[in-house]
């Protein structure tokens, strides 16, 4: 580990590289050519003049590894056999990344090996262990030299009977990176050979044992150390301007410098590992981003709220007078969130709440969802509130719950109950009954029951939630710590919307998963008396008691001359 006053920081001059030649405050010559010694960097350069059989980089994000890898393994499939050719098998942590990784050999082999090559997508049989197989999306380049390039899955069943090269990319992201390094090694016995290509993630990331356990003798590849300042210092700064088309100067590299590693704000172990190449001291990620992108879906949607920007009297939403702000949220509810949880209404149906709270910063959160018959979990909608006035917020809850009581049946909520939320928690406690809304201030005990079922669900896709950036982002933030997962309170992200969040979905949906297995209390259900329609909690004056004719005590409360007895 590096000693710590030395490592790079954002507000030190960045490394010296090929624009500080020049005159300080001029302007380039009109003959500079960030490309003078060619298209690689030097380390990109050293990665490709390494031969060695078994070959991993451990990276800064964007350095130009993979880039340079793809160079390589075009220059090797259209080769001969009797030249050194052969075909390349990529794996990448996304099939996204697969079809970049091959489209971008496509190019290469277009301008280097003067072949105009097409990007075929083809169904891979991917034999598994126990002699089945199934079909898989792949996509491939087949050259002149009958070698090929071919992206797959990260399955590691994928590779055991292929011959040629292996390239796993972004390793310490794949679901299980370790069986996929075993798979890769059969390849070794016929000649082939691997490179693994990744930015750290975690401590105790399999990535990051390969990687120490080579350094200790037990392994023999050759290792690469690539970080942010090693790119820069080659001329990564030149050759982002080169793209841009903007001229490179010392001021600007400067500038650009800085603004990378400030973006990371306070949290300083994810700008060391995604930059310096240094795993932080924890475990890392509690979820690999390939899992959350793998249980998303644009079928199901993040609705969010925040406060209208007209004054009502010169005054701001949160001190509108109580039937408007009631009105305004009623509305919001009734036009953006009741379609979609119509939508999805069955009469058989539990569904089940989670909550984050949160008032002057961070969001709200509240995801609703189900549990389908082959037990996956389903969160069709997830509502978001921002800088919400405390009386909305439980507007909004308590008619999330009473709609979808209507539509089916509600199990169960798990809801935030520190700070400002304990109140809200409270209430809908009173309301709903105390064994079906759990008053939750987290412990390590309750994160270690309930951590593990969640992080598995993603593992195993059996929960589906919106395809959202800010939805991923916050459940990237999520850590293992001292063996526990738990959102750290460092946490600072800016969501979309340019608002502050501290992993606000995350909480809420890791609180609804806890919440869904809660399936054996009875169920709350909408019972209409008096006339009464989900309609008269739309408007003022909801907390009267004598409005709520269609609310019934939970299962098992008798209701007395004096009252719940």
């Amino acid at each position: 580990m590096a000693d710590l006053a030395d490592l790079p920081t954002a507000d030190q001059a960045p490394p010296r590289s090929p624009v500080d030649d020049l005159i300080p405050g001029a302007m380039p010559p009109p003959d500079f050519d960030p490309l003078a010694d060619g298209i690689l960097m030097d380390h990109q350069k050293a990665w490709i003049a390494d031969q060695s059989p078994l070959k991993l980089a451990e990276k800064g994000r964007r350095t130009g590894v993979t880039f340079a890898e793809a160079l390589d393994s075009t220059l090797i499939a259209a080769a001969a056999k009797s030249a050194g050719g052969d075909t390349t098998y990529y794996i990448g942590d996304t099939k996204e990344k697969g079809l970049e990784f091959v489209s971008v050999c496509a190019n290469f082999a277009k301008v280097v090996a003067k072949e105009l090559l097409s990007v075929d997508e083809f169904l891979f049989e991917d034999v598994q262990e126990d002699g089945s197989s199934k079909q898989i999306t792949a996509y491939r380049i087949r050259f002149g030299s009958g070698h090929q390039i071919v992206a797959l899955s990260s399955n590691p069943a994928n590779i055991r009977g292929l011959q040629g090269r292996v390239v796993i990319d972004e390793a310490a992201f794949h679901r299980n990176v370790a069986a996929v390094i075993d798979a890769c090694n059969a390849l070794l016995i016929w000649g082939g050979t691997i490179r693994i290509i990744s930015t750290h993630n975690g401590n105790l990331n399999p990535f990051n044992e390969l990687i120490k356990e080579t350094e200790a003798g037990q392994y023999d590849y050759s290792i690469h150390t690539i970080t942010f300042d090693d790119a820069v210092e080659n001329g990564l700064y030149e050759r982002v301007c080169l793209m841009k088309g903007t001229e490179p100067t010392p001021e600007g590299k400067a500038d650009w410098y800085r603004t990378i590693r400030r973006a990371y704000g306070s949290r300083v172990e994810a700008m060391r590992e995604e930059l310096d190449a240094i795993p932080r001291e924890g475990e890392g990620v509690l979820l690999p981003l390939a899992w959350i992108e793998a249980c998303s879906t644009p079928k199901y949607r993040v609705v969010r709220w925040q406060p209208p920007k007209e004054k009502f009297g010169g005054r701001d939403f949160v001190h509108w007078p109580k039937e408007a702000r009631e009105a305004e949220m009623a509305a919001f509810l009734r036009r953006e969130v009741a379609p979609l949880l119509e939508d999805h209404a069955e009469k058989s149906r539990t569904w089940f709440l989670g909550e984050d709270f949160a008032m002057r910063q961070d969001r709200t959160c509240l995801p609703m969802g189900f549990v389908d018959q082959q037990l996956k979990r389903h969160v069709p909608l997830i509502v978001e509130l921002r800088e919400c006035p405390y009386d909305q917020q439980r507007q909004a809850l308590f008619w999330l719950v009473d709609l979808v009581a209507e539509l089916g049946r509600f199990g169960s909520g798990i809801l935030d109950a520190n700070g400002n939320g304990m109140a809200l928690a409270q209430e809908a406690a009173q309301r709903y009954g105390p064994e079906r809304i759990v008053e939750l201030m987290p412990s390590d005990q309750w994160r270690r029951e309930t951590g593990p079922r969640f992080r598995a669900a993603f593992e195993d896709g059996t929960i589906l939630i919106p395809a959202d950036k800010d939805i991923r982002d916050d459940l990237r933030q999520l850590q293992m710590i001292g063996g526990v997962a738990k959102m750290p309170k460092s946490i600072r992200t800016e969501g979309t919307d340019g608002g502050k969040r501290h992993g606000d979905a995350a909480v809420a949906l890791w609180n609804f998963h806890a919440a869904s297995f809660n399936e054996t209390l009875p169920v709350y259900a909408y019972e209409p008396v008096r006339g009464v329609a989900r309609g008269a909690m739309d408007g003022p004056d909801n907390d009267d008691p004598d409005d709520r004719g269609w609310w019934r005590p939970p299962v098992g409360v008798r209701i007395g001359s004096g009252g719940l007895i």
